[in-house]
């Protein structure tokens, strides 16, 4: 066989060093729920670099450690650049950053979301993240308000029914 369609294993046990996740331009606000998960994130992640590190005689650790170095780098980042929103004591007068929103839509179907950071929207749960075009939607609305949210299928309808404090 032609050499040229071979891949030869060069012997390097060098780590590699993968390329950064990309951050987002948006400002990085965060529930003091994000700030925490982001921190237990780092924490995880260090021990896993320490136990794939003791590792370093492993060729198969080589990669997750590569994986794990990346994704502390993008971790400590956040962490760098959060900006902590803290719940405001009382009512919510109108939809903000951590604020549970129950709305219901045209049809009925009611749904509660909060508005958190980035690093912690998790849609299925109901968190969705201050850029999205359903959080930008809600935001600065009231209760009784209808509001708007583009959806690549259609605009839909939301009334805001209720607000309050997340726990």
């Amino acid at each position: 066989m032609n050499k040229a369609f071979t891949k030869e294993d060069d012997g390097s046990t060098a780590p590699q060093r993968l390329d950064d996740l990309p951050i987002s331009p948006h400002p990085n606000h965060v529930t003091p729920n994000g700030l925490a998960q982001l921190q237990t994130r780092a924490e995880a992640l260090e021990a896993d670099i320490a136990r794939l590190r003791a590792a370093k005689d492993d060729p198969e650790a080589l990669y997750p450690l590569a994986v794990a170095e990346r994704d502390l780098r993008y971790v400590e980042a956040r962490l760098a650049s959060a900006v902590l929103v803290t719940p405001p004591e009382g009512a919510y007068p109108r939809v903000q950053f951590g604020a549970l929103v129950d709305v219901v839509d045209a049809d009925g179907k009611a749904a509660t979301y909060t508005i958190v950071g980035e690093d912690e929207a998790d849609p299925g749960a109901g968190l969705i993240g201050a850029p999205s075009p359903l959080a930008r939607a809600l935001l600065e609305a009231e209760v009784g308000d209808v509001v708007e949210w583009p959806r690549p299928s259609g605009m839909v309808e939301l009334e805001i029914i209720g607000l309050r404090k997340a726990q």
